[in-house]
């Protein structure tokens, strides 16, 4: 496509930008069931301790599974994983619509569905970071997930704000049943797809699925990140499933309350998220990867101490920022610095870090605020996170020394084929 500014680049080609407009619609109602699906918790329950439970059983299996996810998308067509996955997220998502909408719907059956969503994510997030990869040249990578961070919080601006809306009149099935038929959208951009034949791989083994954990024990620049990445979902993480106790008994909102504070920070993660589109290259992110985990360490803690809705959702802003930026300009620098054949593998740690650890956040967060409350546990949570980042920042010249070698050697394996 000629004439697309340099911020859109990665939209030359054609089959990135299938999936990203199948995506984008997906995300809009992926963002609708979240926000409806926390809200019908606590309606069901009016329990800080049943949000985290629920966000635990939907993300733990990415934990338990990435690895076997991510073996999978090295060793089949990640194309063909995509459009299995979808498909089961679809037929999954109805299941749970058509239950709310007929009034059958109890706590157990939002448990049961979000876990074995849980298990559809574990294998689909690392499919999806290897064939992004496929769909655009190395030089537009970094572009290419910017321009994905961009598509996923644009969809957490419309989606909260429409959940919000229709949860208030019709209820939170709809919301449900919007999602699982946003799912056409990807599964058909897929169908669309030109793609050149794959190279045969070796089957998959036990030994196989060590690997990328060998590999980003033994590769400092890599490891930092993922670290990092950890304790972000492990500590930060938690303040969007405490949020429903936000809208409703702290700032005395109600579901629209709920939507509008996801969707600011869905604003402040766009933002960030656009920043990084009209970046030309990755030099200085480990920089902002450092000042934007403390950053979002410190407006969590602001955040926990507003008691007045309008600044509330002002510090969503630069949440929404500093969370996106570190996850986004993690995921380019690994995607950048680790082989081609380990990159499924290696993703999957990724996606254990920076979705596996989040229900565990969320388990000890619910738990915390059943005991502390909802404003303490993201205080303590935020101050974690800005801690981390200070000693990221410190680490920060071996840090670059290391990661520079890296890229220097991935650059040269390519460019030897």
């Amino acid at each position: 496509m000629p004439g697309l500014p340099e911020a859109l680049r990665a939209l030359r080609y054609r089959n990135y930008r299938l999936f990203f407009s199948g995506q984008l619609i997906s995300l809009i109602g992926t963002w609708m069931q979240t926000v409806a699906q926390s809200w019908l918790v606590y309606r069901l329950t009016g329990q800080a301790t049943m949000l985290g439970f629920v966000a635990f059983a939907g993300q733990i299996p990415v934990f338990l599974l990435a690895t076997v996810g991510g073996l999978a998308a090295d060793h089949m067509k990640p194309h063909r994983l995509i459009v299995i996955t979808q498909s089961a997220s679809m037929g999954l998502t109805l299941i749970l619509a058509l239950l709310t909408l007929t009034g059958h719907v109890h706590l157990w059956h939002i448990i049961a569905t979000s876990l074995l969503l849980g298990i559809v994510n574990a294998f689909d997030i690392p499919a999806r970071q290897v064939f992004v990869a496929q769909t655009v040249g190395r030089t537009d990578l970094m572009n290419a997930i910017a321009l994905n961070s961009s598509m996923f919080n644009g969809a957490r601006i419309l989606g909260p704000a429409v959940a919000g809306v229709l949860v208030a009149s019709v209820g939170e099935g709809w919301c449900f049943l919007i999602n699982s038929v946003s799912y056409l959208a990807v599964i058909a951009g897929l169908l669309a797809m030109h793609l050149e034949p794959a190279p045969s791989r070796p089957a998959p083994s036990g030994h196989s699925i060590l690997e990328g954990f060998r590999y980003v024990r033994r590769t400092r620049p890599v490891r930092d990140l993922l670290l990092l990445l950890g304790l972000i979902s492990l500590l930060g993480m938690p303040y969007s499933v405490l949020m429903p106790i936000f809208a409703g008994q702290i700032l005395h909102g109600g579901a629209r309350a709920l939507g509008t504070l996801m969707g600011a920070s869905g604003v402040g993660a766009l933002a960030g998220a656009v920043t990084l589109a009209l970046r030309p290259s990755p030099k200085g992110l480990g920089t902002w990867i450092a000042a934007c985990a403390s950053g979002f360490g410190a407006a969590l803690i602001a955040f926990s101490l507003s008691r007045t809705f309008p600044l509330s959702v002002l510090l969503m802003l630069p949440v929404g920022f500093g969370m996106i930026v570190q996850m986004a300009s993690s995921n380019t620098l690994i995607q950048m610095m680790v082989p081609d054949a380990l990159r499924g593998r290696v993703m999957s740690v990724y996606s254990m870090m920076f979705m596996g650890m989040a229900p565990i956040g969320a388990l000890l967060g619910g738990t915390l605020a059943h005991h502390l409350g909802a404003p303490l546990t993201v205080a303590l949570g935020g101050a974690g996170c800005f801690l981390g980042g200070l000693v990221f920042a410190l680490r920060l010249p071996a840090w670059r020394q290391s990661a520079r070698t890296l890229f220097h050697a991935q650059e040269a394996a390519r460019n030897g084929r």
